[in-house]
């Protein structure tokens, strides 16, 4: 069972993980028996890179919204705090193409993304719209991003207003405030193994097909182990 669950999640779960999975399976067991067992038999997880933040480029004259993060509030419920960022996954032929990706920071379940070979405002709007139809937030719900270009938008920020979410950005070169994105997406290009895509087609179906492994299969350490869907379903603050 040990070798069914970590080829289930193609390497992607070590001994902690797979002994939340056998006990969702009714069988008890300590961490290290399972480690021991995932030795004998040569099962390694793989690792995830070291996390080296960078800061976003800001240069643009379209103003910065303030970063909300830093008053002190309770995150104990969905459609509270969303968090966006873009990166870039590698497309053969050409150098990249971009990533756009919103996650609900509470049960961190990604909630709307994009893919597309240009890096421009529409990236996020999708991405965002994707999101919104998706979840039919309240006004009570905080959008925070980095300071690009894309985020500072007119047509992005109308879209806030109109749907009553208020927008929070990263202080000028403070790439930290926003690395819990950046940390979740070395996760993504770890456990995808991305090296380059032949199309982007073939990176929409990888990653689509991917974001639903995450929210749906994938065991969070932060969750108590479980997956974002069962996160949000069991947890007394969702609403």
């Amino acid at each position: 069972m040990i070798i069914d669950i970590f080829w289930k999640h193609r390497r992607r779960y070590g001994a902690r993980r797979i002994v939340s999975e056998l006990a969702d399976r009714g069988i008890v067991v300590c961490r290290r028996t399972v480690a021991e067992a995932m030795k004998l038999q040569g099962l390694r997880a793989i690792q995830p890179k070291s996390f080296k933040p960078k800061t976003t480029e800001s240069r643009h004259r379209l103003g910065y919204s303030p970063n909300l993060l830093l008053d002190p509030f309770e995150l104990n419920t969905i459609n509270r705090l969303w968090v966006a960022d873009i990166t870039y996954i590698p497309i053969a032929g050409r150098r990249f193409a971009y990533l756009s990706m919103v996650m609900d920071r509470f049960s961190r379940r990604i909630i709307g993304w994009k893919l597309d070979v240009t890096m421009t405002e529409q990236l996020v709007i999708d991405g965002l719209k994707d999101a919104i139809r998706s979840r039919q937030p309240g006004r009570d719900l905080i959008h925070h991003s980095d300071r690009g270009g894309q985020y500072a938008g007119n047509r992005f920020r109308q879209i806030l207003k109109r749907s009553s979410i208020r927008q929070s950005m990263s202080r000028a070169g403070d790439c930290y405030d926003n690395a819990f994105m950046e940390s979740c997406f070395g996760t993504i290009k770890t456990e995808l193994e991305i090296t380059e895509y032949e199309t982007v087609t073939e990176g929409e179906r990888k990653l689509g097909g991917y974001f639903g492994y995450y929210n749906r299969d994938r065991k969070h350490s932060s969750l108590g182990y479980q997956t974002p869907t069962q996160f949000e379903s069991t947890h007394p603050g969702q609403k």
